[in-house]
């Protein structure tokens, strides 16, 4: 679905809710605003429930803005604030609910029109605040690699690759916006927010205060346990992102791939670094040309057709052994079943020591005794200090292995399925203490990034159960079912 396509929806749920507003509760003191409360309300519905299918998405994407932040004020002169993003990291689940929750609660207080006051003024401030971090979003475009955000003079011409944080998240995964799009859709929402603040009293109210009062806090409760559910007991109920079941991994990288070395250079798009002056060239055109443009003076921008197929996380899709070798091909390809194990977090405390070590060094001299070279070796013992690992493991994430993971794999294993894990990129040696603690020393452990991984499942551990490389069943490992259990639900496809 595209935004246009969401708004058009939106647009005539605003309509009927308008309609019955009016008809049913008798509510016509201002039909404008009536619809724009109508509007707004079940737009950020919408945007706050695609997000509470999956909470974690949202934390993910505060991460990385709070990542952004701490980088950008680190170099200004109020460098004393960039430690709070670190810190607020250690509670981004806990703001993801929050948010949404706030979203979804302030849409349904503008559509029954509940404490019109306080309503409008908390909707134009998460309005003011949704403008800032799309537009900051947005911004970054202009700043090249290697220069600050607040040094506007050395900003360039807008290069969608200079963003950090690429969308902003304001419908999940559901919809992926371009961070012009979501800039421009905030800027338009602040014209009804400021019209709510100052017409405030034109804005209609549904039902008594009590009924109202009682309505939100029944689904403030709810949502709450709804947002629990998709991350802290359960993987979310509904799959927008790429590593949905029912996809053959292999096949659609290859597609993606395949689209994207397809892609023509229609032109190029050049700016005079001196002048600013901006010039678009046919592609062959320029071949002929290029000699007028150096680029010493200009700076070059392909212009791409299209791809076929729309990349997606898919196509990052890379996997590594402990050697750096790709394996990517090798495990997306395993015929029969395959149970991969997600782990973006192996979830252990890293402290560095010293050790005394000895080395036995062995010394040969020569010597000539009566014509005769005689050799002599000598033995001797060196010390020396090594920085040794030592590794913290909480004692509750091991036994989401020990108790849940590990049996269902070593039963999956005997009964011929190949079993592997997927991790964020670490020490062989802290790979190896790990299978010590959780008793699966032949267990093989293969790295890659850790946002492609967050991407596939959302849970930490999380199991894809794979079938000639397509995704049969992803579970939260607080739902992985006895492996006997997991077998008679095969028998039973087949």
């Amino acid at each position: 679905m595209t935004l246009g396509m969401l708004l058009v929806y939106i647009g005539i749920a605003s309509l009927i809710l308008t309609g019955l507003t009016a008809g049913v509760f008798g509510q016509r003191k201002n039909v404008l605003i009536s619809l724009l409360q109508n509007f707004c309300g079940a737009l950020f519905i919408f945007s706050g429930w695609v997000k509470a299918v999956d909470p974690l998405g949202t934390a993910y994407k505060m991460e990385q803005y709070f990542a952004e932040f701490e980088a950008t004020f680190s170099e200004t002169a109020i460098s004393f604030i960039a430690p709070l993003f670190p810190w607020l990291e250690n509670y981004v689940n806990t703001f993801s609910v929050v948010m949404i929750v706030l979203e979804i609660i302030l849409g349904l207080a503008l559509i029954m029109g509940a404490n019109r006051k306080l309503t409008a003024w908390t909707f134009f401030a998460i309005v003011a605040f949704f403008t800032f971090l799309t537009g900051f979003t947005f911004l970054t475009g202009y700043v090249p690699e290697g220069v600050n955000f607040f040094q506007f003079g050395q900003w360039g011409p807008y290069v969608e690759t200079n963003m950090k944080v690429t969308d902003c998240g304001c419908f999940g995964d559901f919809i992926k916006l371009e961070p012009r799009t979501s800039f421009l859709k905030d800027v338009f929402l602040l014209i009804p927010a400021l019209l709510f603040l100052f017409m405030t009293k034109s804005m209609h109210k549904l039902a008594n205060a009590g009924t109202r009062t009682g309505i939100l806090a029944i689904t403030t409760l709810g949502l709450v346990v709804y947002c629990f559910s998709n991350y802290v007991w359960d993987i979310p109920h509904a799959d927008f992102r790429p590593f949905r079941e029912g996809v053959n991994i292999y096949e659609k990288k290859q597609e993606e791939v395949e689209a994207q070395q397809n892609v023509e250079i229609l032109a190029y798009e050049m700016t005079n670094k001196e002048t600013g002056k901006v010039v678009e060239v046919p592609y062959e055109q320029y071949l002929k040309e290029y000699q007028k443009y150096p680029k010493e003076e200009w700076d070059l921008e392909q212009i791409k057709s299209e791809p076929a197929i729309e990349p997606t996380k898919i196509s990052d899709f890379d996997i590594s052994n402990l050697q750096g070798v790709s394996v990517t091909d090798e495990i997306l390809t395993i015929p029969g079943y395959a149970y991969m194990i997600v782990a973006y977090d192996l979830k252990t405390k890293v402290t560095y020591g010293t050790a005394t070590v000895q080395d036995t060094v062995m010394q040969v001299d020569s010597s000539m005794i009566e014509g005769a070279m005689v050799m002599d070796t000598t033995y001797s013992i060196e010390t020396r200090e090594v920085r040794t690992e030592n590794y913290s493991w909480p004692e509750k994430y091991l036994s989401k292995w020990k108790e849940r993971v590990v049996p269902v794999l070593e039963q999956a294993e005997a009964d011929g399925a190949e079993v592997y894990v997927l991790t964020k990129y670490a020490s062989s040696e802290q790979f190896t203490d790990f299978q010590e603690q959780i008793g699966a020393e032949d267990l093989p452990f293969y790295v890659g990034d850790d946002i492609l991984l967050k991407t596939i499942v959302r849970s930490n551990p999380g199991i894809v159960l794979l079938n000639d490389g397509t995704i049969v069943k992803k579970w939260h490992y607080r739902k992985l079912p006895a492996y006997d259990k997991i077998k008679e639900k095969i028998a039973m496809k087949e």
